[in-house]
């Protein structure tokens, strides 16, 4: 997440841009690797991304396909909160089934993804934790049938 000091994001110049590039297509690239294609030391790339990692710029994970780990059920739950989102939001985020969650400015207050075992954990989940959530209105499901796309390429271009 980025770190928004008074409103703002941090300026990333050319070089840490390229940094972040190399580290997105290879996030096991060795620092001399990047310091070779950025012209830098190894040592002014290992403290570049830190910078980067404590900044909250970006961070170094890996990156699993639920289906090949064992998670056969992936959803988009829409929630509808009366009251204020953010305590809802916050018990959301401390649910270890959900994945994702933004407070919109649509037809939902939330979007949460979740990422289940199969359609019985689905239910579990949708019925038993989510909906029963103070706070929560009503929710709706849209139930993932395919995976057409999904990257984590953006923010340097």
């Amino acid at each position: 997440m980025p770190n928004r000091t008074n409103g703002l994001l941090p300026a990333l110049d050319d070089v840490s841009k390229r940094i972040v590039e190399l580290l997105q297509e290879d996030g096991r690239q060795p620092f001399v690797t990047i310091a070779r294609e950025v012209g830098l030391s190894e040592a002014a790339v290992r403290q570049r991304v830190q910078k980067l990692i404590d900044g909250d710029v970006m961070q170094i994970v890996a990156v699993t396909d639920p289906l090949q780990v064992g998670f056969t059920r992936q959803a988009m739950v829409g929630v509808l909160v009366p009251g204020d989102v953010r305590l809802v939001a916050d018990a959301l985020c401390e649910m270890p089934e959900v994945s994702y969650v933004v407070t919109t400015a649509g037809s939902f207050d939330l979007l949460v993804e979740v990422v289940c075992e199969d359609d019985d954990h689905l239910l579990d989940v949708v019925m038993g934790q989510i909906r029963g959530l103070p706070g929560v209105g009503a929710t709706e499901t849209f139930v993932y049938l395919k995976l057409n796309k999904q990257q984590y390429r953006w923010g340097t271009r």
